[in-house]
């Protein structure tokens, strides 16, 4: 049985798939699984035959169900003790299993900083032109305000969700911070580690970042804010918040450890 279960949804993104896998080749720890789930896009076999020796598991849906549907269902597919979620389009550095596993050895939820990365893409390569320092303390009261946790690269216990159930479908793009504050709230022990092993993408000019759709997005805040009564939270652009004083006074230093080169694939060399 394999330690870790990497759960990655996607749709119709073969060559960011390649490059996760390519990320996941390169990893110090090799006790782990891989479920992808596609959600009704294109086959992926092509791109996972490429990584031999990856334990992949690719879950086919029949009906695009979003990426919250497409997360809960890797759940009963899971055989790790451990769940890391990773989205398809994000990336870690090649010792962030093996130090995030140290990490949490006494904590049941472990979190770690990210570098937000903008890129250009060229031939199927994406080739990363800007980078920023995602890192701030771990308050459960912030969290009540801003979501300082990024779920890519996160690692938890598989039994939280015998005890909290699965992702939330109904808050869809703010899932993520819908888990992290029911991992809090059921008084488990949570814990950041200051070290930017986890690379989110994040392209300014189209991408397809779903935290870029703001007027969509303000439905769903609002179901997270009445479900944690968390009062009203304004939707804003996510650079301009960041910038906001409330939460520039809780940056917290971390340390950088990608070397900024691309993660180029074998799908990209075929």
């Amino acid at each position: 049985m394999p330690t870790i279960s990497v759960i990655s949804p996607t749709y119709n993104r073969p060559h960011t798939v390649a490059e996760l896998l390519e990320a996941l080749s390169r990893q110090t720890f090799a006790d782990f699984e891989v479920l992808i789930v596609n959600d009704a896009g294109k086959r992926i076999d092509d791109v996972v035959a490429l990584y031999p020796s990856l334990r992949i598991q690719v879950i086919d849906l029949p009906v695009n169900s979003y990426h919250v549907w497409a997360r809960n269902a890797a759940l009963p597919h899971v055989k790790g003790q451990w769940i890391m979620p990773i989205d398809d389009d994000d990336l870690i550095v090649p010792d962030h299993m093996e130090t995030m596993l140290q990490e949490a050895r006494d904590a049941d939820l472990v979190y770690g900083d990210v570098e937000i990365f903008d890129y250009a893409t060229k031939a199927g390569t994406r080739l990363p032109t800007a980078r920023f320092l995602f890192a701030y303390e771990h308050d459960p009261e912030l969290l009540r305000h801003f979501n300082t946790y990024v779920a890519s690269g996160s690692l938890y216990r598989r039994d939280l969700h015998d005890t909290l159930g699965p992702f939330d479908p109904e808050m869809r793009n703010y899932w993520d911070w819908d888990w992290i504050l029911r991992v809090v709230e059921a008084g488990y022990r949570v814990k950041k580690v200051p070290r930017a092993g986890t690379l989110y993408a994040f392209a300014s000019a189209g991408g397809d970042n779903q935290s870029s759709k703001q007027d969509a997005m303000r439905p769903y805040l609002d179901k997270l804010s009445e479900k944690h009564g968390l009062g009203y939270l304004p939707t804003k652009n996510f650079f301009l918040m960041l910038e906001e004083e409330a939460i520039r006074s809780r940056r917290t230093a971390s340390s950088i450890v990608w070397d900024g080169k691309p993660f180029e694939s074998r799908y990209r060399l075929k």
